[in-house]
């Protein structure tokens, strides 16, 4: 019996737990020494891990424990799949998950360090490059390419590049596009190649997140450890601002007409929290009635704000968070299961807490949690 007992589910986000040379092979030359390296340049703790993984693919005892149960075994770069392909597609066999969207973890690093269009735009290519490579493995991998958006041109031209490796959504960045808002003009050409060839955009925790200003971190204390008891991650008060970046980009698009322009546009907002989304349409939709008396952009629209995204977006709770409660508010059609393999915010058992948290909600409503909301935003058949 696999992990999804029956099943069919699809996974809205996974992740690749890139190697420390996982961009080079798709690198010119000359950009490799103008980038930081993944990790920096002097071996640390996550050279070891890999190490330690590495050594587990010539054991074949180690590997069918490994396989055993890796939703719960050891997450991170030890984890089975996190950086091999043909791994991956084993532990999707494990899971019996019928799909499963595949973000990157560190390897978009170099690119946000970067004020240099050219760089910036080269380093997105050797990511998206390296997210097919992983992806080509199993048609079941769905890989999800990254697009900057501050050079419209250029960013119509990394799409389709990413289109043609087989990228099956793109990531966009949850802040604003440059020196302009996503739904400017300029960037329609973007918006209208998502729409015609049906993929989804994404928004996920990483480019554009909006986290404590650090005004606010000189509180008169020492600073506390992250989640997982070290200092690379979120911590509390950043956790809860979460939603904040969402909230703008979705305004924008709503406000700037696109999603009205772009009827068939869809997208994903992941590893943001989902329990905001009913009251964030509420909002929307009353300061619509407030406001559309005198201005004429939310005159012209045909339908309410909540009801453009309810049309095109979709939302993944946390582990933690209480999916029926949301459901039962918000409705069935805003909703996605994810994982967040291998990362261990996913938990050792998301599909369990999500299970506990639906309570008494009927099968069809559950099939549109695990599968049906999924098929509609990638437009699967």
């Amino acid at each position: 019996m696999t992990y999804a007992a029956g099943r069919t589910i699809y996974d809205a986000d996974s992740h690749i737990m890139e190697t420390r040379e996982w961009l080079d092979p798709f690198l010119e030359p000359a950009l490799k020494a103008v980038i930081r390296p993944l990790y920096g340049r002097k071996r640390n703790r996550i050279d070891d891990l890999l190490d330690k993984a590495r050594s587990r693919q010539g054991d074949t005892a180690a590997m069918t424990k490994a396989l055993e149960n890796p939703i719960a075994g050891p997450k991170g770069w030890l984890a089975a799949g996190a950086f091999d392909g043909g791994e991956r597609v084993r532990v999707l066999d494990t899971f019996g998950f019928a799909g499963q969207l595949v973000f990157g973890t560190a390897s978009l690093a170099p690119l946000r360090e970067t004020t240099d269009d050219g760089v910036r735009y080269a380093c997105a290519r050797a990511h998206n490059a390296a997210m097919a490579a992983f992806c080509g493995h199993d048609s079941r991998l769905m890989g999800v390419a990254y697009v900057p958006l501050d050079d419209p041109a250029r960013a119509l031209v990394e799409v389709n590049n990413a289109l043609a490796e087989g990228a099956r959504a793109i990531m966009v960045s949850a802040g604003a596009a440059g020196e302009r808002s996503p739904g400017h003009p300029d960037l329609y050409p973007v918006w209208a190649r998502l729409s015609e060839t049906g993929t989804p955009f994404m928004l996920h925790i990483g480019p554009g997140t909006k986290t404590q200003p650090m005004a606010f971190r000189n509180n008169g204390r020492e600073r506390a450890p992250d989640l997982h008891g070290g200092g690379e991650n979120l911590r509390f008060c950043d956790y809860v601002m979460l939603s904040f970046a969402p909230q703008v980009w979705l305004s924008a698009m709503v406000y700037d007409g696109v999603f009205a322009r772009f009827p068939e546009l869809r997208g994903g907002i992941i590893e943001s929290g989902a329990g905001w989304a009913p009251e964030f349409l509420r909002q929307l939709d009353l300061a619509f009635r407030s406001f559309s008396r005198t201005d004429p952009y939310l005159k012209a629209m045909d339908m309410k704000p909540s009801e453009y995204l309810r049309r095109a977006v979709k939302f993944t709770p946390f582990p933690g968070e209480d999916v029926g409660r949301m459901i039962r508010d918000g409705g069935a059609d805003l909703f996605l299961f994810s994982s967040d393999y291998p990362h261990p915010e996913g938990t050792n058992d998301p599909l369990g807490r999500f299970e506990r948290s639906l309570g008494d909600l009927d099968e069809a409503t559950r099939d549109l949690f695990y599968r049906g909301n999924f098929a509609t935003m990638m437009g699967l058949a």
